[in-house]
């Protein structure tokens, strides 16, 4: 059965709820964000705020895993073609290293999230790191463990490009930290270093920009 115009309109109010809280959160952090805010960024009644998410955080807790989904389905489609799961982790390090420069809406909602930022990833990254480890290919002793070294570096030299990614500048100082963040795990993850700087340095898809 097709939506009614109720479910439509509480769809689009959804969702406005949403798009306004991404964009708050590129320069602010929820804590600094007031309900009042987010409905008049929505363009929607204060009242109806209740209807679809009970407490800002919710909201926010939302947003985030909208942006999560959206970077993983970046990452599943630029990794498509590789079978070698230190290929995989290599190129999705270094496309979400470069996101300031390629998605900046993307890569500052990241940032603002920080750590917590992992908690929708973790379930997808946990299950490849435990395959890399099986087949050999990545080694360490405990997955929590594992999945916290690779997404704190990982955010760690996201938070470093967002200083240095002008807008008007090329991609290669973006892409020399994006290699080094990459190279540096592989080797964490016991990755001999000729095949971990090969595997670093091998060309990525090209960007598709906001």
């Amino acid at each position: 059965m097709p939506p009614n115009r109720l479910d439509q309109r509480r769809a689009r109010t959804r969702a406005a709820l949403l798009g306004a809280a991404r964009d708050l959160l590129v320069s602010r952090a929820p804590a600094e964000v007031s309900i009042q805010e987010i409905t008049e960024a929505a363009d929607v009644g204060f009242g109806s705020f209740y209807n679809h998410f009970e407490s800002k955080q919710a909201l926010f807790d939302q947003a985030i895993a909208q942006v999560a989904a959206e970077h993983q389905e970046l990452l599943d489609a630029a990794t498509a073609g590789l079978t070698d799961p230190a290929e995989v982790l290599s190129a999705a390090v270094r496309l979400t290293v470069r996101l300031p420069r390629t998605h900046p809406h993307l890569a500052r909602v990241i940032d603002r999230a920080g750590l917590a930022y992992l908690e929708p990833l973790a379930p997808v990254v946990v299950r490849f790191l435990r395959h890399a480890h099986n087949v050999g290919r990545l080694c360490f002793d405990d997955g929590g463990v594992a999945l916290s070294c690779l997404g704190g570096a990982t955010l760690g030299a996201l938070r470093h490009t967002l200083t240095v990614a002008a807008p008007d500048a090329d991609l290669s100082e973006t892409d020399q930290a994006a290699r080094q963040a990459a190279l540096g795990l592989l080797r964490l993850f016991g990755v001999p270093e000729i095949d971990a700087r090969r595997i670093a340095a091998r060309p990525l898809p090209a960007p598709v920009t906001d």
